[in-house]
């Protein structure tokens, strides 16, 4: 048999770097859920457009992965593993700001990559659309919703209505993707797939600035351009009794923040948590515009978007902020508010003790993720108690992690055809017949089994009488 074939998605995003490796079987005929992830490996040191001014960190960071990818890759294999490397938000957000720094930094981590013995097939800065479409294709091909075989080995296409929406979170943007079932009013929402024979129109948005670490840099902001005198800040969303020091540079380092007209880069301003929920979400929904034009539904800031429908898949900072709470397991939306409404009112002092191995930073901001979840979820993408419990908040699909970067190399690689395929992978029908013909014998034993077994139980009771 052929050795398995190895594949390697570089995911650049805005907090951090990870490096996932696919591996398949050589044969594949472009079937579906034969593609596996085989290792992980998270990159060191925070996303590659935090390294503007130092390119070459970029590249550098990526190597204790690829040193990694290479102890698990055959050396026989090595020059035929496609290698990419896709970029979201973060190095959205550079290229706007500076497409000079963006372009050296992709100059370095190609530079880089290149020094190993892989097919390196580019670095690319993915649109907010496209972000959405693959890990839309992600989870349903992962969930064998787009197609599947039968026993017999024939293609079975489920009905359109059975594929799932998905709801990514990153650290600067978040998406949503779902197949309406209504004309997609907006063109600039719209994407057109064929995959296996089918056509889909799904809807698409990102939302660009509304990613969990630039929401809650917004949201300190807000805080403190209510009282633009003050050099105090009181935040709602962290607990009781923290307290810590920022300086106006910290505080506005990002394009997704509006700066004063008269910052003081230097000054220093002391945050204090009050550790109080009703005024955390509120303060939550002032970074949203929920208005909508008339006869037009959207979901926030004038984007259009048809109402919810059908399942969804919630993933990357969905998931982990509610899992941190024991949150994804299905509860009910009051379950989830009461338990959050808990948690945002214990002191910072009871949390340390409660949670010590916790990350200090992590720990502080758990409520305010949480409750930018909630409001997100339910205010910007106008789920509710009723459609609540289609959402589904997961990690993993078949022991592969849920995000664009999968859906990604099977497009790139060309795995999900546009038409059905001919075959599908099974035994040759040679093989059938003989495995039919093998559990017919077994049935026969079987069923001779049982009938000397009974003829042993009454012929011994005969004796005894």
């Amino acid at each position: 048999p052929l050795p398995p074939q190895y594949g390697m998605v570089f995911d650049a995003g805005s907090t951090h770097t990870a490096l996932y490796i696919y591996q398949w079987p050589a044969n594949k005929e472009n079937g579906t859920g034969i593609v596996s992830q085989v290792e992980t490996c998270t990159v060191n040191g925070s996303g590659i457009s935090s390294y503007a001014d130092d390119p070459a960190g970029a590249g550098a960071s990526l190597k204790p992965c690829l040193d990694k990818a290479m102890k698990i890759i055959p050396a026989e294999q090595q020059r035929d593993t496609p290698v990419y490397l896709g970029a979201t938000a973060g190095m959205r957000l550079l290229r706007e700001q500076n497409s000079t720094k963006a372009e050296q930094v992709f100059a370095e981590v190609t530079k880089a990559i290149r020094e190993y013995p892989v097919d390196f097939r580019g670095a690319q800065i993915l649109t907010g659309n496209e972000e959405g479409s693959f890990g839309w294709i992600t989870v349903n091909y992962l969930l064998e919703t787009l197609i599947k075989h039968s026993f017999t080995g024939k293609w079975i296409h489920p009905p359109v209505e059975d594929t799932v929406g998905a709801l990514d979170l990153g650290g600067a943007s978040t998406q949503i993707t779902f197949l309406p079932g209504t004309t997609i009013d907006d063109s600039n929402t719209r994407a057109l797939l064929r995959l296996y024979g089918t056509n889909y129109s799904i809807y698409t948005h990102s939302y660009l600035c509304y990613g969990q670490m630039q929401a809650l840099k917004r949201l300190m902001a807000s805080l403190h351009q209510g009282n633009l005198s003050s050099q105090h800040i009181s935040h709602p969303c962290y607990p009781r009794g923290y307290q810590e020091n920022i300086t106006m540079a910290e505080l506005y380092n990002s394009p997704c923040v509006p700066t004063p007209s008269t910052p003081s880069p230097a000054q220093v301003l002391m945050v204090t948590g009050t550790g109080d929920p009703a005024a955390c979400s509120a303060a939550m929904q002032k970074l949203f515009n929920f208005s909508c034009e008339t006869n037009r539904t959207c979901g926030f800031n004038g984007v259009y978007q048809p109402p919810v429908r059908g399942q969804f898949f919630a993933f990357s900072g969905f998931y982990y902020s509610l899992h941190f709470l024991n949150l994804t397991g299905e509860q009910s939306l009051s379950s989830v508010n009461d338990t959050l409404w808990k948690f945002c009112t214990r002191n910072w002092k009871k949390l340390q003790k409660e949670f010590p191995t916790a990350n200090r930073t992590h720990l502080r901001d758990s409520c305010a993720a949480s409750s930018y979840t909630l409001t997100l979820l339910l205010h910007g993408y106008k789920f509710n108690h009723k459609t609540w419990h289609n959402i589904h908040f997961c990690q993993q699909v078949s022991n592969v992690d849920v995000g664009w970067t999968l859906g990604y190399m099977l497009n790139l690689t060309n795995m999900i055809p546009p038409e059905i395929p001919p075959n599908v992978i099974g035994l040759p029908r040679s093989n059938w017949i003989v495995a039919t013909v093998l559990l017919a014998v077994m049935l026969v034993l079987t069923f001779c089994l049982l009938v000397a077994v009974c003829y042993q139980k009454n012929y011994s009771g005969y004796e005894s009488l």
